[in-house]
């Protein structure tokens, strides 16, 4: 598997509103706290090492 990139998110922005809308209310430490767990369960569900190497190494940019 490698990274996908492109657009491929169904209803984009409707997620977009929910992942803000999660960060209602929160302070810094519980926002920034939140999102350390979602990426640790989205890194799960990927699962594959090199895919999420790639993603790592796309972000640093």
């Amino acid at each position: 598997m490698k990274l996908n990139t492109l657009p491929n998110i169904a209803e984009a922005d409707d997620f977009y509103a929910d992942l803000i809308a999660a960060h209602e209310g929160l302070t810094k430490a519980e926002s920034d706290a939140f999102n350390a767990r979602l990426i640790l369960l989205l890194a799960n569900h990927i699962g594959d090492r090199t895919v999420l190497s790639e993603a790592l190494s796309a972000a640093a940019k």
